[in-house]
């Protein structure tokens, strides 16, 4: 659950180097609008590190939720 729990702080930050100084996490509601989407299609990428279950998100835009896509969309994803 921690590792997931990253993977949603990856989210609220956009992939630049200032993002790693800030490493602020996403609010409540952009965790709950990812949880099921990372729970249903990065399951089994969840050991492997944020950035990949970033990038699993990103491969699966087209199946994501709406609201996970927005959390993406607005974070620069």
């Amino acid at each position: 659950m921690r590792k997931f729990l990253l993977a949603l702080a990856l989210l609220s930050i956009p992939l630049s180097s200032s993002a790693f100084a800030q490493q602020t996490r996403g609010t409540p509601d952009e965790q709950k609008a990812c949880t099921r989407d990372v729970q249903r299609h990065c399951r089994a990428v969840i050991d492997q590190g944020d950035f990949t279950i970033l990038a699993c998100l990103q491969q699966n835009r087209s199946k994501i939720s709406a609201a996970c896509d927005q959390v993406l969309k607005t974070h620069g994803q």
